[in-house]
């Protein structure tokens, strides 16, 4: 995954936050956050849902049974940077209420029906974030 995920990176920023393959025209962003446990800075692609000033992300993890590191991430240090096209931006990570959850997954999902089968794959309640700039 890590070469996967230099991959998306690379020409992420190499396009002005524009990448082909699986996120090919899907808005995307790089989140940079602090890992929970190494406090190492970490980089990961994913992609988001624009809701008004916010970036809305989801922990889906492709359907796996665990939450995704960046996840974890967030929880433990909420205060993060993504890169949104050719901008960088300071955010802060707040999980959603289960009622607001519900109906962005479900927006997400309408959108980018991948989303309807990771909620399938797995019995966890995959989390919805939200990036509001700081």
């Amino acid at each position: 995954m890590t070469d996967f995920n230099a991959a998306v990176i690379a020409e992420f920023r190499a396009n002005h936050g524009k990448v082909g393959g699986n996120f090919e025209g899907a808005p995307l962003l790089l989140l940079h956050s602090v890992g929970a446990k190494s406090g190492e800075t970490r980089v990961s692609p994913m992609m988001y849902l624009p809701d008004g000033d916010r970036f809305l992300v989801f922990a889906s993890k492709a359907g796996a049974p665990t939450n995704p590191d960046w996840y974890h991430n967030l929880i433990a240090h909420p205060d993060a940077t993504i890169e949104v096209g050719d901008e960088t931006v300071d955010v802060r990570a707040e999980e959603l209420p289960r009622a607001e959850r519900d109906a962005k997954y479900a927006e997400q999902a309408a959108l980018y029906p991948g989303f309807a089968d990771y909620e399938k794959k797995t019995d966890r309640v995959i989390p919805v974030l939200a990036l509001t700039r700081r």
